[in-house]
């Protein structure tokens, strides 16, 4: 399985990211140097939160909200990051400024909660404090994926519950929705299309799934997926312009008789759909209300960024 470029997380290859330095508890590595323990509990059990931040024009856009992700996520599995939110900031900081970004760069900031005495699974067997590492790379979606758009397939892997696994927490256990997108490469598609427990359209294995219907944008509640930032952004944006944004269970059905349809996530911003399980969706191109919603959320994100 060859690293694909047609998918929502495919990026341009730059290669400035062989020189980066990585943050690893306050120190910086070149990436072919830096290392965690074998038993780190990010490494053995997936123990951990994470979020991907994207830096525009020297600003890292909406970053409250992912520190507030971050913490809040980190309080309900009662890790403790040692860092405030503050010193967290300034180590996102530190990092860009040590790899000399301004603009065009993607961040990766993961917590775990730290090394362990033995690999097992119970947390009373951390020694010492969380492990936090920052890798930050120039990334650029590629324009090629924008202008062709993405095809996904409906995956037999279904999302879950915060009663099962809550999504929300944006945790390193990511093994349903990896199981979800092998799944659709081998079908021949992109990306995965993943219901919920009801048979109600959830998300995409890695980002948030949109559709046009008669003007409106339509995308899960996100009770049963994870709750995007940049899907919000998108339903802010539009909403901004007097458009109808509805957050709402939708069916399978309803999507293939979408005008049009869009992933949303951090590094591809709003990304076209147009073939879901083989079928074309509208006229089988980015169609001019996905282009829309794009350009207004750009517009928002360099606006919060100037």
């Amino acid at each position: 399985m060859s690293m694909s470029q047609s998918s929502a997380q495919g990026y341009a290859p730059d290669a400035r990211n062989d020189q980066v330095l990585v943050y690893v508890n306050g120190e910086f590595f070149p990436r072919h140097e830096a290392r965690i323990s074998v038993f780190d509990s990010g490494f053995v059990l997936g123990d951990g939160v994470w979020e991907g931040l994207r830096l525009v024009q020297g600003r890292l856009i909406s970053l409250d909200a992912h520190l507030d992700r971050l913490y809040e996520g980190a309080t309900s599995i009662a890790l403790d990051i040692g860092l405030t939110r503050a010193q967290l900031v300034q180590a996102l900081h530190d990092t860009l400024a040590r790899n000399g970004m301004t603009d065009g760069a993607h961040i990766r900031l993961m917590v775990t909660r730290g090394t362990k005495r033995t690999p097992n699974q119970d947390p009373r067997f951390v020694i010492g404090g969380a492990t936090i590492v920052i890798v930050a790379e120039f990334k650029s979606p590629l324009p090629e994926v924008k202008a062709r758009g993405l095809s996904l397939f409906t995956s037999t892997f279904r999302t879950s519950g915060p009663d099962v696994f809550d999504l929300r927490l944006n945790s390193h256990s990511r093994l349903n929705l990896i199981q979800a997108l092998i799944q659709a490469i081998h079908a021949g598609a992109d990306e995965a299309l993943m219901l919920d427990p009801r048979g109600f359209v959830a998300s995409c294995n890695s980002t948030n799934f949109f559709i046009v219907r008669r003007g409106e944008l339509w995308t899960s509640t996100s009770a049963y997926s994870f709750k995007g930032i940049t899907q919000q952004n998108v339903i802010d944006a539009w909403r901004a312009e007097g458009g109808t944004a509805r957050e709402c269970d939708f069916t399978l059905a309803q999507v293939y008789a979408a005008d049009e349809a869009f992933c949303t996530g951090t590094l591809g911003g709003v990304t076209p759909v147009t073939r879901i399980d083989g079928r074309l969706i509208g006229s089988g191109t980015p169609g001019p209300l996905t282009q829309r919603a794009s350009q207004l959320y750009t517009a928002a994100v360099l606006a919060a960024a100037a």
